[in-house]
């Protein structure tokens, strides 16, 4: 048996050291390990090659992905995954694992349709996927947002500001919530709570008749303008204001020992599964028990906000 795995979407943290679980649990399973380079696209223009043991030495410890990842919109169309169907059957592989987001889930339920087992691995930094309790990068990408946020701090504190940090996450503000707990924010705004300006700005005034020396307000990107926000608390109170994008600093980076650890257990699991004869699943983590579901139920799943907002209000 042959399985091919590929990475597609924004890369993670903890891609490489799932792509190393899937090729070399694949080989001590008795199976030929293939590697896809450029997830969909490659998989379109043929960019498939055999990997050894050797290929994924040396790559749990580094960020983004060895195989490299794109995003495809032509994708969706049947005609266009039929060659790459075509391609896979050209070098008789009918097993493929799919790391990256709801996107790359949707291409792999598709292909699965067409009759390539497909088994997709949950690897993007915004936790974003309901399914799974967390995704492969999630916790690098959270570390690095707090270092950046712990250090905006220093600053803020100094010259008695308040900053206000735009940190990333598409339509998920887990990496907002938990950075802001995790670095004593005193605002956090994402979709759930909701973006009303007018009470952002009389938090801010209260903090200030409190004699708080300075502030942080974490805010999940697409919300609002960050720049603009911080022109209107600087207008609005006696803070100066100052603004920070963290953006694709969040992607990068050396993983995280959880996310090595989450990454190593989901692509053995997923290889468990094919050798098993089984595909159409998405894995998934709860309580740090890696489980798989369908992927119709998989990507039905509305995602639910963090309950670590009850907390927020409690500790500043």
């Amino acid at each position: 048996m042959k399985i091919a795995v590929l990475t597609s979407g924004g890369d993670a943290p903890g891609m490489n050291a799932c792509v190393r679980a899937v090729v070399r649990s694949a080989i001590n399973y008795g199976f030929e390990a293939y590697g896809v380079f450029d997830g969909y696209k490659g998989l379109v223009e043929g960019k498939i090659k055999r990997m050894e043991r050797n290929d994924v030495g040396q790559i749990l410890n580094r960020g983004g992905t060895i195989l490299g990842s794109s995003r495809l919109e032509s994708f969706k169309e049947k005609e266009v995954r039929q060659i790459a169907v075509n391609n896979l059957k050209a070098l008789e592989i009918e097993n493929l694992i799919c790391i990256g987001g709801d996107g790359t889930f949707r291409g792999a339920m598709a292909l699965n349709e067409m009759g390539i087992k497909c088994i997709g691995i949950p690897g993007t930094i915004d936790n974003d996927i309901a399914c799974t309790e967390f995704t492969i990068g999630f916790f690098t990408a959270l570390d690095t947002a707090i270092d950046a946020i712990d250090k905006l701090r220093d600053t803020s504190f100094s010259h008695q500001r308040c900053t206000v940090v735009e940190v990333m996450g598409r339509n998920c503000g887990d990496l907002s919530i938990f950075s802001g707990i995790a670095t004593g924010a005193e605002i956090v705004i994402t979709k759930d709570t909701g973006y009303n300006e007018a009470d952002i700005l009389k938090q801010v005034q209260k903090a200030e008749s409190m004699g708080k020396r300075h502030l942080i307000v974490v805010v999940a990107e697409h919300i609002t303008d960050v720049k603009i926000l911080a022109e209107k608390i600087q207008e609005n109170s006696g803070y100066e204001a100052r603004a920070t994008v963290l953006g694709y600093i969040q992607r990068g980076g050396t993983p995280s020992a959880f996310d090595r650890v989450l990454a190593s257990k989901m692509g053995v699991h997923a290889v468990e599964l094919l050798s098993e004869g089984k595909g159409g699943y998405a894995v998934y983590t709860k309580s740090l028990d890696v489980g798989h579901i369908e992927f119709d139920k998989a990507l039905i799943q509305e995602n639910k906000p963090s309950d670590l907002y009850k907390y927020l209000s409690k500790l500043n």
